[in-house]
């Protein structure tokens, strides 16, 4: 016959934890000055500045769009953050999710459902990932003009 452990209640976490989570949350804020600040959207001459995947090759990259489409999300304007970068768009809710439960398991020992996701899931959206952001995005035929994201110089 086997017992079960003791029940025992949820260790706090250590203070490096908290400290590590706390800075996450800074340098995300940080990042959504920077962008606020610095209009990507604009042409002018800024430190947010060209994309420099397009402007070594002249295409699409996987990142470009990636400023223009969070300043476009802080803005409420999602037609726009979509056509910017749909692909990072949809990874946003899951990213501030885990961002969320990592937060209230760290801070305030609290745990929340993680989705249980496939692995495969996580490879197709990398696989997809990759071939919105180098293949759709550069073809030159309607509908995926649409998503085509001048390089601002």
């Amino acid at each position: 016959m086997t017992t079960a452990p003791p029940a025992t209640a949820p260790r706090r976490p250590a203070a490096g934890a908290r400290a590590a989570i706390a800075g996450v949350w800074m340098m995300l804020a940080v990042a959504f000055g920077y962008v606020l600040t610095f209009n990507p959207t604009d042409r002018a001459a800024d430190p947010t500045g060209p994309c420099t995947w397009h402007a070594l090759f002249g295409i699409n990259g996987p990142t470009c769009g990636g400023t223009r489409m969070v300043w476009y999300l802080l803005h409420g304007d999602l037609v726009q953050a979509a056509r910017h970068h749909l692909l990072a768009l949809v990874g946003v809710p899951f990213a501030l999710y885990a961002l969320v439960v990592w937060t209230a398991r760290v801070w305030f020992c609290r745990s929340w459902p993680l989705p249980r996701l496939s692995r495969w899931v996580y490879l197709g959206y990398a696989a997809a990932w990759l071939a919105y952001a180098v293949v759709l995005r550069n073809l030159p035929w309607p509908p995926f003009t649409w998503f085509d994201i001048p390089n601002l110089t």
